[in-house]
């Protein structure tokens, strides 16, 4: 009997009820089929299958069939079996989707954060998805390393040693879910540790320090003059969040005093800094500033995604972890909360050199477009200095004092989305940001590029 359950056809859920099978079946089909559940044009089991599936005698199902099909609400038809009659339910008049535009969204799109979606490799990655599914071990498809598949952790620490300078040893690395999910996961260790404080830049993103703050830590911003933030800054502070290669959203890089100054803060305290390498791969007029956990290994934990070379959907990021802070970290299962498929994926990716042609293209299409910002500006406002953009993929535009809220104004009248400078201020630094934009010249798609840069010009002074 256990073979018969496990080989029928077609499951269908019934709860005959009320005086006599065959009564009590004829009720619940009808009820299923009154109330949609069973929908017109459905194609029920046979006889022999229903009563097999319900323990009940083949003849009580073909009567309670034959009763429904006097009523209308079934059909029966030699060779095409027994179905829901496709007048049994009025159905509703069919009513075209109302399409609406998301609350905000407007047609041109320079927020920061985002790479040019549309261009995202989709022939190589299906590539390498195939060749990573078919050479993958039974086992991949279980629950596997906490720290995520070693596949992925050992091409990541080959990458990241050759291309961004990182002391990495795949044992010491773990996957995340992108860099939020990383920080959450520092920040509730460092919690438990017994950290209070996180130092973070003056200028940053808001939803980090509030993601950081829900984790029990409190954030403290760093100090920041003309040569930017001041590392190490709050003695008090029990770790440190920067972005030493390429600042966002001022766009500077970590001057090599500072550098080597929030290295000796981090050994003097036993403070912990965390290196958040967000756009590292893109630079244009500058060699690759390297990653600070090479300075001390054992100080940093270096964080890296594949957002911004890839897409942020693929929700994939990764962590470089001191030895000490490994366990605790893994303990958390980082690696499990990314899909087993998109590991396998990106490691194939990184070993078939697909990333690196990917990042070479990528990096070629954003320095047009970073120059012909440049250029527009140069020709329609002048007056408008750009600053940050020797490396990543958003640029500063200096404005005018006093003149930053009415540009922003200005720009949704154009149908342009833009954040200004201010916006990313933290609430308790003690800076006042100059007037200027922060754009995001990675967003749009190739072939919005053009209207999306005549929008920002029209709205500058």
């Amino acid at each position: 009997m256990a073979e018969r359950w496990a080989t029928l056809g077609f499951d269908l859920h019934l709860e005959p009820s009320g005086p006599g099978l065959r009564r009590g079946l004829t009720d619940a089909l009808r009820e299923a089929v009154r109330t949609g559940r069973l929908a017109p044009g459905t194609r029920l089991p046979s006889s022999r299958t229903l009563a097999a599936d319900l323990g009940i005698a083949r003849n009580t199902v073909a009567d309670a069939y034959a009763d429904l099909v006097a009523e209308g609400w079934l059909t029966a038809r030699q060779g095409s079996g027994t179905r829901v009659a496709d007048r049994a339910v009025p159905r509703p008049p069919a009513r075209p989707p109302v399409r609406r535009r998301p609350p905000g969204r407007l047609p041109y799109d320079l927020i920061p954060g985002t790479p040019d979606l549309a261009s995202f490799p989709r022939a190589a990655w299906l590539k390498a998805t195939r060749r990573a599914l078919a050479a993958a071990p039974h086992d991949a498809l279980g629950y596997g390393d906490p720290r995520g598949r070693p596949e992925l952790r050992t091409a990541l620490a080959g990458y990241l040693a050759r291309v961004r300078g990182v002391r990495a040893d795949p044992e010491r690395l773990v996957v995340c879910s992108g860099f939020a999910h990383g920080l959450q996961m520092l920040g509730e260790v460092l919690h438990a540790r017994g950290a209070r404080t996180l130092a973070v830049e003056s200028y940053g993103l808001d939803v980090h320090w509030d993601l950081v703050e829900r984790t029990g830590l409190r954030t403290v911003p760093l100090p920041f003059d003309d040569l930017g933030t001041r590392a190490p800054g709050p003695e008090g502070a029990d770790a440190v969040l920067l972005n030493p290669a390429h600042q966002f959203p001022l766009g500077g890089a970590l001057v090599p005093e500072r550098r080597a100054a929030v290295v000796d803060w981090a050994r003097r305290t036993g403070g912990l800094i965390l290196e958040d390498d967000y756009d590292g791969e893109f630079r244009y007029d500058r060699q690759p500033v390297g990653a600070l956990q090479d300075l001390d290994p054992d100080q940093v934990v270096y964080l890296g995604t594949a957002s911004k070379s890839l897409a942020p959907g693929l929700r994939l990021g990764w962590m470089v972890l001191p030895p000490s802070l490994v366990p605790d970290v893994a303990a958390h299962g980082g690696g499990r909360s990314v899909g087993v498929l998109e590991q396998l994926t990106l490691a194939e990716f990184l070993t078939s050199g697909a990333y690196d042609r990917h990042v070479r293209a990528a990096r070629l299409r954003y320095r047009r477009r970073r120059d012909a910002l440049v250029e527009a500006l140069a020709h329609r406002a002048p007056d408008v200095r750009v600053t940050g953009i020797a490396a990543g993929l958003h640029a500063v535009l200096q404005l005018p004092p006093g003149t930053e809220p009415s540009v922003v104004r200005a720009a949704t009248w154009q149908g342009l989305a833009v954040h200004g400078l201010s916006r990313y201020r933290h609430p308790a630094a003690e800076v006042t940001p100059p007037d200027a934009l922060v754009v995001g010249y990675a967003t749009p798609p190739d072939h919005a590029w053009a209207s999306t840069l005549e929008a920002l010009c029209k709205a500058l002074p």
